[in-house]
């Protein structure tokens, strides 16, 4: 269908399961699918593996469905902010796959682009490539998850680490401007991770502030073209906490 418009963020989400994997955009609190995350919170689902930049904080983002333990594993570069995170991460709950912030916007985009894996120098010649990061702690203290090692390669005199490309079931992303096509306008700092989850997701749901007719938007200003979006959904002007509010 050419109008991928639903009528709510909860049809939107109904029938991710439990079990299944997410990119999901955001920095921080800046730029996140707020209201599609809510909607999965009161739809149920559980047993996630999330790909963001961060797990939300303490109260918001994805933070609501870690909270409530509905998160099994995470891919993220960052993991400050959170104190629920560390307590489940070290208490043995949570398994964390630690990936250096530019791996991880690589992997996705490489993802959406259909390749398979990349080289980079990104992590050569620490426990990111050599292994035995721990992903998951077990109830002693001790690792029960650690990294594998990574095939590392010499070109033209230096090393790169072979990183595989990320490709998830659902993505939940945020754009400024979108319509009923699926094509997609981020704003400013807000577009931070939203374009490479939106690609990487093998059915894209996205909340839109603005929705506006084809062929309101300029083809040159779309981030994401529609091709790579199934579901959106407009939720108006929203709510945007802010996450550290600091003053002169």
């Amino acid at each position: 269908m050419m109008d991928k418009v639903l009528a709510s963020a909860s049809e939107a989400v109904a029938d991710i399961g439990d079990g299944a994997s997410l990119a999901v955009g955001g920095f921080g609190l800046c730029g996140i699918p707020a209201e599609l995350i809510a909607a999965l919170y009161e739809q149920g689902a559980t047993d996630l593996e999330t790909v963001s930049n961060n797990c939300g904080v303490d109260g918001h983002g994805l933070g609501i469905l870690l909270a409530d333990g509905r998160i099994r594993r995470t891919i993220s570069s960052y993991v400050g902010e959170n104190k629920e995170f560390a307590r489940q991460f070290l208490g043995g709950e949570l398994e964390v796959e630690l990936t250096p912030q530019g791996t991880l916007a690589e992997r996705l985009r490489a993802g959406g682009a259909g390749i398979p894996a990349f080289y980079t120098p990104s992590g050569v010649g620490t426990q990111v490539a050599d292994g035995g990061l721990p992903w998951r702690y077990a109830p002693d203290g001790g690792i029960a998850v650690a990294s594998p090692p990574k095939e590392v390669r010499a070109f033209d005199g230096r090393e790169y680490v072979l990183e595989h490309a990320i490709v998830t079931d659902f993505a939940l992303v945020h754009a400024w401007k979108g319509d009923r096509h699926g094509n997609l306008v981020y704003r400013a700092s807000a577009r931070n991770f939203n374009p490479e989850c939106a690609a990487a997701g093998r059915i894209t749901i996205a909340q839109v502030e603005n929705l506006v007719e084809p062929g309101e938007l300029d083809p040159a200003e779309v981030h994401t073209p529609g091709i790579f979006v199934h579901r959106v959904v407009h939720v108006g002007d929203i709510a945007k906490p802010i996450e550290k509010r600091t003053t002169r």
